[in-house]
């Protein structure tokens, strides 16, 4: 049997269709759940925000029991349209900062804004300011999809980011913009600059399906990225959707036999 894969954190992208998420991720040694938000496109996935509930609405009491949600990192308000998030990123942080404020019953740890930013967001820079009145610790992803490159993507970051605020670097290898050892080379370009505990990594368990949209990626092509990214903090995204029971025991047969884990 290979060698067991090993991640710290497994993200959710909370949706009608995943309210109630179940999965062994575990099994990876996942101990930590990046929740991308608590409300999306105006509609709120957690009770007593103001704003109109899901159809669906997740059982919060036992996800903070879960094994793989021991920690959790609160994802905030966002919109699932990119341009329409950036073009109401003011309006956004009023929500967040409002939300936030919601009692959950989970051991939250921290705080994500979900605004992904690259270097073609010629607006990016107004976030310093913006995320001041978010509560802390905070994080945010970025990705590279132009392939402007590590050292000017962290040059870039360095020059608004405020120094309180994380990210979490999107690998690129779900829409094969790069490769593993290429991510791998991104991580360590931002971390020398931005510092090892500003960076975290999405590792992407997704890719591109023939017949369009995604499938999930193969044991063979997350083994490969989870193993470039040893020494990080690794977040799968997400699992409710690619990463499945059978694909979290191909990538850990031997904590799977241990823990008898079923399908």
């Amino acid at each position: 049997m290979p060698r067991d894969s090993q991640a710290q954190g497994i993200v959710w992208q909370v949706d009608n269709a995943t309210a109630n998420p179940v999965g062994d991720w575990h099994l990876l040694g996942v101990r930590q759940l990046l929740v991308q938000w608590i409300v999306v496109d105006d509609t709120a996935f957690v009770p007593n925000t103001g704003l109109p509930n899901a159809a669906n609405m997740p059982d919060w009491a036992r996800i903070g029991r879960e094994p793989w949600a021991h920690d959790v990192l609160l994802g905030l308000a966002g919109y699932s349209d990119e341009k329409r998030a950036r073009a109401n990123i003011e309006k956004l942080v009023r929500e967040s900062t409002q939300v936030a404020r919601v009692s959950l019953p989970l051991h939250v740890t921290g705080y994500y804004f979900p605004a992904e930013v690259d270097p073609t967001w010629t607006d990016a820079p107004k976030l310093a300011a913006l995320l001041q009145p978010l509560p802390r610790p905070l994080w945010i992803s970025v990705y590279d999809r132009s392939n402007v490159g590590g050292k000017a993507l962290a040059d870039w970051l360095a020059t608004w980011l405020p120094a309180d605020v994380g990210v979490f670097f999107q690998d690129g290898c779900g829409v094969y913009a790069r490769g593993p050892s290429v991510a791998r080379a991104y991580l360590d370009t931002l971390s020398a600059r931005l510092g090892h505990d500003r960076v975290r990594v999405i590792a992407e368990a997704f890719r591109p399906s023939e017949h369009g949209g995604f499938r999930a990626a193969t044991a063979d092509e997350l083994r490969a990225q989870l193993a470039a990214y040893h020494g990080y903090s690794i977040y799968l995204f997400d699992g409710p959707h690619y990463v499945s029971n059978d694909l979290a025991k191909a990538l850990a047969p031997h904590a799977a036999a241990r823990h008898g884990a079923g399908s």
